[in-house]
């Protein structure tokens, strides 16, 4: 009796020491979901490139833009190397984290592309019909002072 307690309590032992060795946690991600969240990250951040890059070709500031992208673009890179290392999980949580980082990030750049737009416009019509402008008084200016002149002449040779 006491021979079958020892084998039955040496076999519980064992198969406790060989399914915490073997058994992967429940709660970890799978090489799937961390390389899947790796590539949405990866698009999301090409485009926050390509929105980042039609908003500075508008004349916007873009440096706080970029120092996000920057950001976004480290955590990326971790998620990477974590995905290298069979490190799934850290790789998931960096790239939800770079995902999370450029939440709303191209309607900002959006809106800061339109603000730009939007100043270059109006810079170019102060510009050009204040210049007009400007140059049509200066013009109407002379002629009528020249006009004044002439009627001063001829008042004077008149008298």
């Amino acid at each position: 009796m006491q021979c079958v307690k020892s084998i039955l309590l040496a076999s519980c032992i064992f198969l406790l020491f060989f399914s915490v060795f073997s058994i992967r946690p429940v709660l970890g991600y799978t090489e799937k979901e961390a390389r899947e969240t790796i590539e949405a990250a990866e698009e999301e951040v090409l485009n926050c490139y390509d929105a980042v890059l039609e908003a500075e070709r508008s004349g916007a500031n873009v440096c706080e833009l970029l120092v996000i992208l920057n950001d976004a673009d480290w955590l990326l890179s971790r998620a990477k190397i974590a995905y290298d290392r069979e490190d799934f999980d850290s790789a998931f949580a960096n790239a939800t984290m770079c995902r999370s980082k450029l939440d709303g990030f191209v309607n900002q750049a959006y809106s800061l592309r339109l603000e730009a737009e939007r100043a270059a416009y109006y810079d170019f019509m102060v510009n050009f019909v204040g210049s007009s402008v400007g140059g049509l008084c200066v013009v109407l200016g002379g002629f009528m002072v020249w006009k004044f002149l002439k009627k001063r002449e001829e008042a004077k040779e008149g008298v």
